[in-house]
């Protein structure tokens, strides 16, 4: 058995579980969990015959209601009719900013990343944004980064957008948009709450009892390795490849 496959699943279940109530999803390039999470999302409303989830991931032919890219996908957002996205970073801080940019003082920077793209605007419109960074490590998850691509919070200025929740290899965070941090909400097994101290740069809220990560059970493990990762490999033949051997 996989350990690297379980976990996975156990990131597109959870994944899943945080879309609950979610009717259009965007997903990016190079994204294959979050697209799966938001394909088991829209697989568990239709067995269930609650609303169809749409979702729609750059990249993809048949997973794609867009025709021009990211401009419809940044017009969708304006318009309020993007429920959720997800974003990563070179870097994290623990006031969930994010760092596309790259390590160092700009514009001289040590390490240079692929570059903030629509990441600011998408942060500030879209009402359900999950960080996800499979990484956890100090050098992803630092006190403050050293270069804002996209702000977490802007008092100033209202806005509908903003993390919603932290997703790593290792645990599963909840945002405090009132004081600005994040909060632990569950661990991935094997790993415990001291774990995730010793690999997080930043601050943040821990309850008294730590309660481990939901793994997905039999009826959702079927799903995902059937229907599921039959429907990614349009888009990620070689992901869904190989956690279908896995299985």
């Amino acid at each position: 058995m996989s350990s690297e496959r379980e976990r996975r699943e156990i990131l597109i279940t959870t994944i899943a579980d945080l879309l609950d109530g979610i009717r259009h999803v965007a997903v990016g390039a190079s994204s294959p969990i979050p697209a799966a999470g938001a394909m088991l999302l829209r697989a568990r409303n239709e067995l269930c015959g609650k609303p169809p989830v749409r979702i729609s991931i750059l990249g993809s032919q048949r997973h794609n209601f867009f025709t021009n890219g990211g401009i419809e996908l940044f017009d969708c957002a304006a318009q309020g009719r993007v429920d959720a996205f997800f974003l990563g970073g070179g870097q994290i801080d623990g006031a969930g900013n994010i760092n596309l940019v790259g390590t160092g003082d700009y514009p001289k920077t040590d390490v240079r990343w692929p570059g903030s793209f629509g990441s600011a605007y998408l942060y500030h419109l879209i009402p359900r944004v999950i960080l996800f960074r499979e990484e956890h490590t100090p050098r992803v998850f630092v006190p403050k980064v050293d270069f804002v691509s996209a702000r977490a919070t802007t008092p100033e200025v209202p806005r509908r957008g903003g993390p919603y929740a932290l997703l790593t290899n290792m645990a599963l965070f909840d945002f405090d948009r009132e004081a600005g941090g994040f909060a632990l909400r569950s661990v991935h097994p094997p790993f415990t709450p001291a774990d995730i101290r010793e690999n997080t740069g930043f601050t943040y809220e821990e309850p008294e009892v730590v309660r481990e990560t939901a793994r997905p059970d039999s009826a959702t493990l079927a799903l995902l390795r059937g229907r599921i990762f039959d429907e990614l490999a349009e888009t990620y033949p070689a992901f869904a490849r190989t956690m279908k051997q896995a299985a």
